[in-house]
């Protein structure tokens, strides 16, 4: 692969911002789960509980194994013996502290499981309505398979995180306090001998954090290029099989796979590794615990069953710990899918409102190119010196060579783009004066690349104007000529769009869109190669349907078939970003200009 991002995604960060990029991202889940702040001190507060009660436990069990010890000491030595209802009573109570402490843990998991689940609902929320307000140079610039990712598969990753890691770093810092409270009670050595293991534990967890936090956010970066292949490459099976790149394709899967494999063996490895690690140190520190404590309890310094109630303490204070180290490899995968999510949500948006409105209603559809200059690289202008004035109810034809700015130009009016120079105006109004979605309900588009959704015939026409009836459906497909086909299918009307729409022809997809335009009855029409998939006979009756429809209409019409837009009431003759020739079909033809060369070159007879 051929681009420049670095180990630790776009744009090639340095190793030196990895921490920043950590604490930033952690910085972004805690004010983001901050709007939970009310169930989150709940959660804090049966977290809390249910750990202090089981830390009392081990010292209240330490009391009867003392009870028990002596008991059996006196009945050997003959003064005494084993008070059993005593016991019970140490057990019974003890029994209670443990019920008591898993329903505090039941109910925390529960608060915690309804926060991240909505978190994550809350994230897909933004993230959904974030989409709409992105512009269209966003999802050109990137694949689509990796910006489905971050919705998917980061989110997923965020939310499973935080459910896990949250209550677990609380219920583990909460345990190692009251552990290292209780291990002082019984006695201070025993304690200072315990805490000797934590230093090693501390650097044990930095340097491997350190290390692995880059392996874990090249395996999301990664994800998401393997998710954004394989959507590309199934859209595009049929070509990919027609030219026999299925070798080609694999391999190029294989390498980013490979990628992913080894970002995410890394990560998991040095994830592994850490518990393991932590046991091994942890029971060094056992021993030496037991030493100490085997030789106190002779000198007649503690107790036997404070012995064993130490032996479950440090037991309880090197698994926080090691919870700890878990926790911290959960976190960066979820701070390394965060980073993305958040970066996601915080691309610039272009500008849905403008400053002082200009309303739509009653608007005839005069449009006017005033001087447009634009180029999708600012450095690289496309449209020099565009002008052109277009009366409403015109039939304007856009013609010209690949490359030449067509579609580029109906992007600007319906403006995807903004202009660089010069402007675009609507009855005297420059585009930019109104809002986005108002000026978007001006256009009807039929598009020479179709979109149908995996639903109904009647319901992807309807998506012109979902309060449509089904009569007025029904006399959409029939002006679009597609009744006649849809009444062949299975259901008719009813008939499911898979998921693909490959249970009908391009054509048939064709006339479902151009039959959804037709429904939406608005003021300006916009056909870019609207009829190219469709045969010649379905084109002229198309053709027919199309000239009643823009009766009244403002209408651009992109086609490279000049026989389609003979009858056009002005024709603009594009080449290189410019209008060069402008006119009717039969003064662009008097002309003998580009345009002339243009048809006749359609019509040549092969000698």
């Amino acid at each position: 692969m051929s681009n420049k991002r670095g180990p630790m995604g776009h744009g090639g960060r340095m190793s030196g911002e990895k921490a920043k990029d950590f604490k930033g991202a952690m910085k972004k889940i805690i004010k983001y789960i901050s709007r939970y702040k009310f169930r989150l001190i709940l959660m804090l507060i049966f977290a809390v509980a249910g750990t202090v009660f089981n830390i009392v436990g081990p010292k209240i069990l330490g009391k009867a194994t003392t009870e028990l010890f002596n008991g059996l000491v006196a009945k050997i030595s003959g003064t005494g013996g084993i008070d059993f209802g005593r016991i019970g009573e140490i057990l019974a109570f003890l029994m209670c502290l443990y019920a008591v402490s898993a329903v505090c843990s039941f109910v925390q998991g529960m608060i915690m499981t309804g926060i991240s689940n909505d978190v994550g609902y809350s994230l897909r929320k933004e993230i959904s309505g974030k989409m709409n307000r992105l512009p269209l140079k966003y999802y050109e610039s990137r694949p689509y398979g990796e910006i489905l990712s971050r919705i998917t598969n980061d989110i997923d990753t965020l939310q499973m995180g935080l459910n896990q890691s949250i209550t677990q770093l609380i219920t583990s810092v909460t345990m190692l306090i009251g552990v290292f409270v209780m291990m002082l009670s019984i006695n201070v050595w025993m304690t200072v001998v315990a805490l000797l293991i934590l230093p090693v534990s501390m650097l044990i967890i930095g340097k491997v954090m350190k290390r692995s936090q880059k392996y874990f956010q090249a395996q999301q970066r990664y994800l998401g290029e393997v998710n954004g292949q394989v959507e590309e490459i199934y859209s595009g099976h049929n070509v990919v099989k027609v030219f026999n790149k299925e070798k080609d394709v694999t391999e190029t899967f294989e390498q980013t796979n490979q990628k992913l494999y080894e970002s995410a063996w890394r990560s998991q490895f040095f994830s592994g590794m850490m518990m393991p690690i932590m046991q091994f140190v942890g029971n060094i520190g056992y021993v030496m615990v037991a030493l100490l404590g085997g030789f106190l309890s002779i000198k007649g310094i503690i107790e036997v069953g404070d012995i064993q109630s130490f032996f479950q303490y440090i037991r309880n204070f090197t698994q926080p710990i090691q919870q700890i180290a878990q926790v911290s490899n959960m976190l960066q995968s979820s701070a390394a899918a965060s980073e993305r999510v958040f970066e996601f949500l915080e691309e610039e948006e272009e500008d849905q409102l403008a400053e002082h409105p200009v309303s739509i209603q009653g608007l005839e559809g005069n449009v006017e190119f005033d001087h447009v200059s634009f180029g999708y690289d600012p450095d690289q202008i496309i449209i020099h010196d565009f002008s052109a004035k277009v009366r409403s109810g015109q039939k304007i034809a856009i013609v010209g060579p690949t490359g030449a700015g067509k579609t580029t130009m109906v992007k600007l009016l319906m403006r995807f783009y903004d202009v660089n120079s010069g402007s675009i105006r609507v009855d005297g109004h420059d585009l930019r004066e109104f809002n986005r979605s108002e000026l978007r309900e001006m256009f009807g588009m039929v598009l020479q690349d179709t979109w149908l959704y995996n639903g109904t015939i009647m319901e992807n026409i309807r998506y012109g104007r979902l309060d449509a009836t089904d009569e007025e459906v029904i006399a959409a497909a029939k002006a679009a000529h597609a009744h006649r086909f849809i009444m062949t299918q299975p259901e008719g009307y009813n008939t499911v769009l898979n998921e693909e729409t490959s249970n009908i022809s391009q054509g048939q997809k064709q006339l479902l869109t151009i039959a959804r335009a037709i429904l939406a009855d608005n003021r300006i029409l916009i056909l870019d190669e609207a009829t190219s998939s469709v045969d010649t006979r379905t084109e002229v009756q198309i053709q027919k349907a199309m000239d009643n429809l823009m009766k009244g209409r403002t209408s651009f019409v992109i086609a490279h078939r000049l026989s389609t837009i003979r009858d056009s009431d002005l024709i603009l003759v594009m080449k290189d970003g410019d209008i060069i020739e402008q006119g009717n079909h039969e003064e662009l033809l008097a002309k003998k200009g580009f345009y002339a060369n243009l048809y006749n070159s359609q019509f040549e007879k092969v000698s």
